[in-house]
């Protein structure tokens, strides 16, 4: 099996997440393979963004390609910020933005269960298959750490006291919801092999 996977980002922070998390891969980003501008995330649910942009990048390539959209849901917020994670307090998708705007509208909040979803979408010449990967926590009241990215320094997973950004990476790899995804799509490699 060749170990070189396609993976449609620019977003430098999840191509190392990938990396670290399948250290036997070669994972390459947009960029590595000449493309460089965003494609467009127009889906009404994280599988269909996840698809959009595997299936562009399948279509420029013709090699297996994979993507990932990723939601934050916050239970008491009717499952928001969702599919609008990266740009909940605007276009600029800027995290700190988006975290005091979630933290505001969880100020007297009691609930602050959530979950982080990520699904990955991997398209070859066979079809689309979907790996759907989970983790469950809760909202801190305060930011805190400074490891990670986007909204970790407000999520707290289950089991955990301290917010992904404050837990070491390695242990944030383990347990995240992009691992889970991912570890389903090892296991799927492998019998495809």
């Amino acid at each position: 099996m060749d170990n070189t996977l396609i993976f449609a980002t620019n977003n430098l922070h999840k191509l190392e997440e990938i990396r670290l998390i399948l250290p036997d891969f070669r994972i390459l980003g947009l960029k590595d393979i000449g493309l460089y501008q965003e494609i467009a995330e127009t889906g009404a649910t994280l599988e269909e963004n996840a698809l959009i942009k595997a299936s562009y990048l399948y279509d420029k390539t013709g090699l297996p390609s994979l993507s990932e959209d990723t939601g934050l849901e916050v239970f008491c917020l009717n499952l928001a910020p969702g599919v609008h994670t990266a740009r909940y307090a605007g276009d600029s998708k800027n995290p700190a933005l988006n975290m005091d705007k979630l933290l505001r509208e969880m100020l007297g909040k009691e609930d602050r269960k959530a979950r982080f979803r990520t699904v990955i979408a991997y398209v070859t010449n066979d079809g689309v298959q979907y790996f759907e990967g989970l983790v469950n926590g809760e909202i801190a009241t305060l930011k805190s750490g400074n490891k990670g990215f986007g909204y970790d320094p407000i999520f707290i997973p289950d089991g955990h006291e301290k917010t992904f950004a404050d837990l070491d990476a390695n242990i944030k790899n383990k347990i995240s919801h992009r691992a889970n995804a991912v570890n389903k799509l090892i296991d799927f490699l492998k019998i495809e092999k």
